[in-house]
């Protein structure tokens, strides 16, 4: 029976049930895809905890990013056929063994990219793209810092970066998520449970501060985030898995005539082209090597509340992978 894995209200993880689910029937420019891996990442988290407004009233279905195949296509759909691999990100809805997703949001998967590579990078790796190339576009020679490096964002990041020519300082959790930061291109790591990473940073630069910082943790970081820029460096705020940031004002940004962005994935693919673009790039550097996916944890679809908990509790790194 085809079933999704719905959030009856905002909360905690109790709050996901199944829902036995009819399997749809594409409309104009729609594709039924049935789906094969899908990817967990902490926008899920903020969807059903009530962080981020819902669509619907209860029985919201969760999950931005997915891989699977083509069973059905919709009128005026080109570029597409029946049995052919695709993947996709886009907002709620992928936590289900079937769903239809717009053709213009579908991109489709080389032979040499797996189902469970593509549901782990097309949320995660399409956002390492456009923060280090839209965000702020790194050059070689730069140093800048990333914050969660050893999560699945940051891994693919630190990769990216040094193959980029970039110097990446990376901050991470415990001596076993540092060293797998270090294992995946940064230059140094700060664990934040053992140091001040303000004063670390400015250690590593001479003072300098760095260019950029890319802050998806929020409350906890932020400031230290202002305080670890050079003069005319760029704060890119993409996350809150602390907290809101709600203590930082824009008088902060005076210190060094700062900059200050908060990107969002889903503004960027709604460019076609950017999508193309993006992905195709993003391919490239998994088939070079120079980016390597770690799908460290694979759940079946029917126990995401206990990949919830495994993420909120900091238990994972890299990908998690739920799978229908």
């Amino acid at each position: 029976m085809p079933y999704a894995v719905v959030a009856s209200a905002p909360g905690a993880t109790d709050v996901l049930r199944r829902r036995n689910i009819d399997i749809p029937q594409p409309g104009t420019g729609q594709v039924l895809i049935r789906q094969t891996a899908i990817g967990v990442n902490f926008i899920d988290v903020y969807f059903r905890q009530g962080l981020y407004p819902w669509p619907v009233t209860s029985d919201l279905i969760l999950g931005s990013e997915g891989a699977g195949v083509v069973e059905a296509l919709g009128p005026n759909v080109v570029g597409f056929g029946i049995g052919q691999r695709v993947a996709y990100t886009i907002p709620n809805g992928a936590y289900a063994t079937h769903r239809l997703v717009p053709a213009s949001q579908l991109v489709a998967l080389p032979d040499d990219i797996p189902d469970t590579v593509a549901a782990a990078v097309m949320l995660k790796g399409l956002t390492a793209y456009y923060l280090i190339h839209d965000s702020y576009a790194v050059k070689p020679g730069d140093t800048v810092l990333f914050h969660a490096a050893a999560g699945g964002v940051g891994l693919i990041a630190g990769q990216w970066l040094q193959a980029r020519g970039v110097r990446a300082v990376g901050t991470a959790g415990g001596p076993e998520k540092c060293a797998l930061a270090r294992a995946h291109g940064y230059n140094d790591v700060i664990d934040y449970r053992s140091e001040d990473f303000v004063s670390r940073v400015k250690e590593l630069t001479g003072g300098a501060g760095v260019a950029a910082v890319y802050d998806s943790v929020g409350r906890d970081t932020i400031m230290g985030s202002v305080a670890c820029l050079a003069r005319f460096g760029t704060l890119v705020s993409f996350g809150q898995s602390s907290g809101l940031p709600d203590m930082f004002r824009i008088a902060d940004l005076a210190i060094g005539s700062l900059r200050l962005t908060r990107p969002t994935l889903f503004h960027h693919t709604t460019s076609r082209d950017w999508l193309e673009t993006a992905s195709a790039a993003l391919f490239d550097v998994i088939r070079a090597g120079q980016v390597k996916i770690q799908v460290n944890a694979t759940w079946p679809l029917i126990e995401a509340a206990q990949a919830h908990d495994a993420l909120t509790g900091r238990a994972t790194t890299g990908s998690t992978i739920l799978m229908p």
